[in-house]
């Protein structure tokens, strides 16, 4: 439970203001068809992420030294940094018009691509090294893309003038630091075990 707790938190936070949120405005105000932007939303990050957490969860197994488990902790605390730096989207860039098959596969390519070495992606890497529960870190993960995305979609530019991405961005940071913090005391021995 803490896995999926915690995935969906820090990638529902973290993708606040990411460009793969912006992406999914964008799209959201070209294409004006939320139902196929948000199940190629929903397909590109299950598959993504689901990725992703194996990468984090196999490097987790063969490298199970406590060096390791040092970087990820590490790893969030550089997440946290990495999430204060806002994203940007060029929204006058030419979007391809929808491909034969649609605004669903457009969103698709475009949506997994732009994940690739995305700080959600590194997130999720991490957080399937962190865990080891692949299957409760990739639903958490989709799960807190979902709830970040979703509004952006349905409704875009209002939700971008009003909610304040940097109060967001500085709270995901602090999650982000807060967990690597925790890991490295945990790894010290400094937190209580029942």
């Amino acid at each position: 439970m803490d896995a999926l707790l915690t995935s969906t938190a820090l990638v529902a936070l973290a993708e606040m203001g990411d460009k793969t949120q912006l992406l999914a405005m964008l799209l959201a105000t070209r294409f004006r068809k939320p139902a196929p932007i948000i199940s190629g939303i929903f397909v590109a990050t299950l598959a993504n992420h689901f990725l992703a957490a194996w990468v984090g969860h196999a490097a987790a197994g063969v490298l199970d030294h406590g060096w390791f488990r040092y970087a990820v902790a590490l790893s969030f605390i550089a997440m946290a940094a990495w999430t204060l730096v806002p994203d940007r989207i060029d929204e006058d860039a030419p979007l391809a018009a929808p491909s034969r098959a649609g605004v669903f596969a457009t969103t698709l390519i475009a949506f997994f691509l732009l994940e690739m070495g995305d700080k959600t992606q590194v997130a999720t890497v991490a957080l399937g090294a962190r865990f080891g529960d692949l299957l409760a870190v990739t639903a958490g993960t989709t799960l807190g893309m979902m709830i970040a995305n979703l509004p952006a979609v349905l409704f875009g530019e209002a939700l971008a003038r009003r909610v304040p991405m940097r109060a967001l961005q500085m709270g995901a940071a602090l999650l982000f630091l807060l967990l690597g913090l925790w890991m490295i005391a945990d790894l010290q021995g400094w937190i209580a075990r029942p």
